[in-house]
């Protein structure tokens, strides 16, 4: 009897029924069937003989009547079956009927034996019937229903009240609409049904429970599954439709197109900008749209509210052409610029970068807001991206254009630090206008690595104009140049090749140390001239800091280097001692000469001296010791 199948495609467990509907149980159909003898639960006709004070007697053609309480002839009032919480603020109370008029003696009534034995309980022969007037209308109205209602048939009925999961429906007998089975999209509130007859779809019919569960949603359904493939093989693109607002996101408005639901996308609705699509419909509304493309797999739409009108884009180059300096108000900012509408549709973005000449923005809102009206100048149309360029910075004089006449090369600026990088530090002369100090030009003398050895961020500096690229926009400044270049010949004058100098040891590198003579000049002493020994790592004899005494092996005033020497100065005090002792030697030479000039003797011609003095090999000696000296 129960369609399990239909009733679980619409979402209708039985739990949920039993929670809702209750689980009355039906009196056996079998038992209903009138026959000769009066038993229990059959419905037979009786005769009204009198009324008591609280029941009806009723004459059924048994051997005692029957008794009826008289409360059967008055507005039910029951528990209510369904949940409902009186309390709660959308209980719906249910309509109480009318009184019904008390019968009258000799009124034929069709009754329900419930029993035999009487009001009072006593189970013998004497024993009255149990009649019920009530339960008898109910039986009969039910298989009334039941002789012409089955599962998968379209019944009408009225909305009576709202109970718990739904609505309660008279189609003769009570029946349970749910509440996700009301409409295809749930209302927001199902009580709005009140009243109002409503066709509907029998899903489930359960018998032994007396439980008839309908759905709406489903006959809508199926009406509309028929008027979609119908509307399917007639719509095109470009087709021009009425449909009503079904529903609204934030990423548009679904519209009914009688079976169809099409979408209206938020950037379809207008050709302006709109923050959402609530600004320009509303649920219920009558539209009047464009077919925009129709996918038959998936059964979608796209809609559209803006294409019935022409697109204002379409007169924009002749209407705002590269150039032409307009105002209009800012509607968005974003991190990377600020979009300005110039008229309903129309809108162009101010790049960051197009919004002054000078100051230096980090987010567009340090210079405009929202419905701020500004003045702006076309830098650019892209028609078929529907895209404008705009700027702001070009409604007002470019410095640049000015910097070389205030500023020509060789002229004395002062400026503050902006910004230090690897290469050299930015210096600000004014508002926008910044100059870059490159390392190299920060000492005559001092070897810089890095400028924060030399300046300090948010210092004031005096420096010098050295170049001035207007196109490229920048400036090149000097803080050397302020001073005469020492190297042309100060340095060259004061430090001479073969001076002994003292200095500090500065830096040490792996091939070789740096010797500060004075303050921000540098020498450099080459591992190979650190000792006679070879030495693999300078530290092994020197720390910074260390004072030492070096000789000046070369200026050379191209490379702006001052080469050193600390073995030399060694060989140096070598040089001196060895020519103190060949003057020592040469004197005592001659005074043996003169002493033994008249020894003579040997086999030799006479002529000279026997024993020749040594001065030979002495001089040898002083030579070679000259020769070592000469390699200086």
């Amino acid at each position: 009897m129960v369609n399990r199948n239909l009733l679980n495609q619409y979402d209708v467990s039985d739990d949920d029924l039993i929670a809702v509907m209750g689980d009355q149980e039906l009196i056996d159909e079998t038992a209903w069937l009138e026959g000769e003898d009066v038993s229990i639960n059959q419905i037979v006709e009786g005769k009204v003989i009198r009324i008591d004070n609280e029941f009806v007697v009723v004459d059924v053609g048994y051997k005692s009547e029957g008794l009826i309480p008289l409360s059967e002839w008055e507005p039910e009032i029951e528990e209510d079956p369904y949940g409902n919480d009186p309390e709660a603020t959308d209980f719906e109370p249910p309509v109480v009927p009318e009184p019904e008029e008390p019968p009258k003696p000799g009124d034929i009534i069709r009754v329900l034996v419930e029993d035999v034995e009487d009001v009072a309980g006593r189970h013998d022969e004497r024993g009255m019937l149990v009649l019920s007037k009530r339960k008898a209308e109910r039986i009969e109205q039910w298989m009334g229903v039941m002789s012409d209602v089955h599962e998968g048939d379209v019944v009408t009925g009225t909305v009576i009240r709202k109970i718990k999961g739904g609505l309660l429906v008279d189609i003769g007998v009570n029946v349970f609409l749910p509440a996700s089975q009301v409409d295809i999209r749930r209302p927001h509130d199902i009580g709005e049904y009140i009243g109002k007859e409503i066709k509907c779809m029998v899903l489930k019919i359960d018998e032994e429970r007396r439980n008839i569960v309908v759905s709406r949603r489903s006959l809508i359904e199926q009406e509309r599954a028929t008027k979609k493939a119908e509307l399917l093989k007639t719509l095109s693109v470009g087709d021009i439709r009425k449909g009503i607002v079904k529903n609204i996101a934030d990423f548009g408005a679904f519209v009914d197109l009688g079976g169809i639901d099409g979408l209206l996308h938020i950037t379809d609705m207008s050709w302006g900008r709109i923050n959402h699509p609530s600004e320009m419909v509303k649920i219920e509304d009558n539209l009047e749209v464009m077919v925009l493309h129709i996918d038959y797999e998936r059964e979608k739409i796209a809609l559209g509210l803006k294409q019935k009108s022409p697109s204002p884009w379409e007169k924009v180059p002749a209407t705002y052409p590269v150039g032409t300096r307009v105002k209009g108000h800012v509607v968005n900012v974003m991190s990377y610029g600020a979009f300005v509408k110039l008229e309903d549709g129309i809108e162009g973005l101010v790049h960051i970068s197009e919004m002054s000449w000078t100051k230096r923005i980090s987010h567009p809102s340090e210079l405009v807001q929202v419905d701020d009206e500004v003045e702006v100048v076309v830098l650019g149309i892209n028609q078929e991206k529907q895209e404008i360029s705009l700027g702001m910075k070009q409604t007002q004089d470019n410095p640049w254009d000015r910097v070389a006449d205030r500023y020509p090369p060789g002229a004395d600026v002062e400026g503050r630090v902006r910004n230090l990088t690897n290469y050299g530090a930015f210096i600000e002369i004014e508002e926008g206008i910044d100059g870059l100090l490159h390392v190299s030009d920060m000492s005559w003398t001092r070897k810089v690595s890095h400028p924060s050895e030399v300046v300090e961020k948010g210092e004031l500096l005096k420096c010098k104009i050295l170049s001035v690229d207007t196109e490229r926009r920048r400036i090149a400044l000097g803080m050397k140049q302020l001073d005469e270049d020492p190297w042309s010949s100060d340095i060259p004058n004061r430090f001479q090749p073969g001076d002994l100098v003292k200095g500090k040891v500065t830096k040490i590198t792996n091939f070789g140390v740096f010797i500060g003579l004075e303050d921000g000049l540098e020498g450099l002493l080459h591992v190979s001239e650190l000792s006679d020994q070879k030495i693999e790592n300078p530290e092994e004899i020197c720390n910074v800091g260390d004072e030492m005494e070096v000789k000046i092996l070369r200026v050379d005033i191209d490379e702006r280097k001052i080469g050193l020497s600390r073995k030399r100065v060694d060989w140096a005090e070598e040089e001196a001692g060895a020519e103190g002792e060949t003057e020592a030697v040469g004197a005592t030479s001659t005074a043996s000469s003169a002493s033994n000039e008249n020894l003579k003797g040997g086999i030799g011609s006479g002529e000279g001296p026997l024993f020749k003095a040594p001065t030979a090999d002495v001089g040898a000696d002083t030579d070679a010791d000259s020769d070592s000296g000469s390699e200086d």
